[in-house]
């Protein structure tokens, strides 16, 4: 029945020393204080909106360098199934101000010692599997809805990724500048 369900000892190892690290990331940068994911809510701390688009940037800059030097073979991109990314999204957000914490931030959260994370992680844990009970149901009647395919805006647009990564970058700074100002002028609630 498990024959396939883990992957080989190597990318297993990978894989936890890449959690690890992304862990202590998130704990070093903050993100792993309810408080901060409160106040991200309450547009008073963007330590959360700066931690998302600096990953979201070294993330695309990742990999489409890895993909221009060969190091990977293509990209494995998901359907833009709108109806399910809205629907997800939803679900997603209403659990986020809920619990205070988003999915990897609750588990680095309980690393921590928070044990209000874990519940959170156990309603994931629920969550995920009445998602694949429902599943079947799901990819007949909500999946179809709005579903465009495996596209990307480079693929749409047919130029270069970095078209759309420089600006991206561009704009990040700028707005992370904004935002180092604003914040250091605006007075932080206890």
């Amino acid at each position: 029945m498990f024959s396939n369900f883990f992957a080989d000892p190597t990318t297993l190892l990978l894989g936890a020393i890449t959690g690890l690290v992304f862990g202590f990331l998130l704990q070093k940068g903050g993100v792993t204080r309810y408080n901060v994911i409160v106040r991200q809510f309450l547009f008073r701390d963007f330590t959360v909106l700066k931690t998302m688009l600096t990953a979201i940037i070294v993330g695309a800059i990742g990999i489409y360098a890895m993909l221009a030097l060969g190091m990977i073979e293509g990209l494995h991109v998901k359907t833009a199934a709108l109806m399910m990314n809205l629907l997800g999204g939803a679900i997603f957000g209403v659990g986020m101000v809920l619990l205070g914490y988003c999915p990897g931030t609750a588990v680095a959260a309980a690393g921590q010692g928070s044990r209000d994370a874990l519940v959170g992680i156990a309603g994931g844990l629920v969550g995920a599997l009445a998602y694949a009970e429902a599943y079947p149901w799901i990819s007949k009647n909500i999946e179809p809805v709005a579903n465009f395919g495996k596209i990307t805006f480079p693929g749409i647009s047919h130029v270069s990724p970095w078209l759309f990564i420089v600006p991206l970058a561009l704009i990040a700074s700028a707005l992370f500048y904004w935002l180092e100002r604003r914040e250091h002028t605006v007075p932080r609630a206890a």
